[in-house]
Formats: structure tokens, C-alpha cells, sequence
């Protein structure tokens, strides 16, 4: 027998929890940004994934006006750092609401390293960094999902199998519900078909 919810029967922030424990794993958007000014900022975004293969753009979204998305909408560039499991207490502290200009990256203990194609620094210890121009917003609500068209590409070499990056290597963190976070666990590899049976 299943609950059945609406949300009416949730209100407040009570349905966005359901959703959240629900719509998992989420992976984590490392969002770093400069202000127009020439501060820093890194946050947590847990609402991310691609939108667009050509061009190459991933999108995140900013749930409220938070300073990732005032500094992109006022420089139009963003770093997405991967988060991994053995930076989950910096990933976790950088979530952490902080006065305007106050850097997360001197709060967590974290080296920023310069961009190539962008200011937005990189966070040096990530193991990927896709270094982002704004392609453009869109308001949904309280939160507005930034879109991102990725210009460069950074992976530490670490982490790859030839060209490529080795999951068990990156060891991605994920978001769950509640307080939750998930590591990478088991991995399954399944060919697509070719053709309907």
C-alpha cells in the first residue's frame, strides 16, 4: 500500500524535503565564482547535471539569490569543481552561510588554483574542473537554474584511464535526503542495445 501526498499536504519547506529524499543520488555542483569586485566564493550546489551536448553547457541551480549566482550574473563565469569523497568535510563547510565577500575557500582550508579560460579560480584539490561561460538564467520561483557553456575542461591526471576519467578514481560525491550524503559504492557496467529485441 502506497502514501499518497500532494503538496497541500506538505507545506512549506515539508514537499521539497519528500523531493529531495527522493530525487537521489544528486550529484554536487563544487560552484566556484569571483565577484565583479575580486571576491571569491565556493558553494555546494546539489541541483546539477548536463542539459546540452553541443554545445557543451551543465546546468545548477541557485535555490534563493546566493552569491554563486550574483557573482556569475555579474562576470558571466563560473568554475564546477567535482566534489569527491575525501573533501566531503571541506564540500560540507563550504555550505556554510558566510558574510559577502568572506571567502569559503580560506574557511575550508582550501587551495584555489587560476582558471585557463576563466577568472572564476578552481578549486586545487578537485580532481575536475569544467571552467564555464554563462550561456543564461531562468527563474523558477525562488530558485533560478544557471546554465553554463563549458569552455575548458581540467582533470587531474590521476584520476584517467588514457583519456578518460575512471569513476572509482574521482570517487564522486552524491546528495540524499535529509542530512545524508552518498559515496560511489558499487559499480555495474551494461552495454546499451544495439536494437530492440
Amino acid at each position: 500500500m502506497r502514501t499518497e501526498f500532494t503538496a497541500e499536504d506538505l507545506p512549506g519547506r515539508a514537499f521539497y524535503t519528500m523531493l529531495t529524499a527522493v530525487v537521489v543520488p544528486r550529484p554536487i555542483a563544487w560552484v566556484a565564482t569571483v565577484s565583479a569586485s575580486g571576491s571569491d566564493n565556493l558553494a555546494p550546489h546539489s541541483f546539477f547535471t548536463v542539459s546540452c551536448a553541443e554545445p557543451p553547457i551543465v546546468q545548477f541551480t541557485s535555490v534563493g539569490r546566493k552569491d554563486s549566482l550574483r557573482n556569475i550574473e555579474e562576470t558571466g563565469e563560473f568554475t564546477v569543481n567535482l566534489a569527491p569523497e575525501p573533501l566531503m568535510e571541506q564540500v560540507n563547510a563550504t555550505s556554510a552561510p558566510l558574510e559577502r565577500g568572506d571567502s569559503e575557500f580560506d574557511a575550508a582550508g582550501l587551495a584555489r588554483e587560476p582558471g585557463a579560460a576563466v577568472k572564476a579560480p578552481r578549486v586545487a584539490a578537485s580532481p575536475v574542473a569544467l571552467e564555464c561561460r554563462l550561456h543564461s538564467t531562468l527563474l523558477l520561483g525562488d530558485s533560478t537554474v544557471v546554465f553554463g557553456r563549458v569552455v575548458h575542461v581540467a582533470v587531474d591526471g590521476s584520476v584517467l584511464d588514457g583519456a578518460h576519467p575512471e569513476v572509482t578514481r574521482l570517487r564522486p560525491l552524491s546528495r540524499l535526503g535529509r542530512n545524508e550524503w552518498g559515496t560511489l559504492g558499487g559499480v555495474v557496467a551494461m552495454d546499451r542495445p544495439t536494437r530492440r529485441p
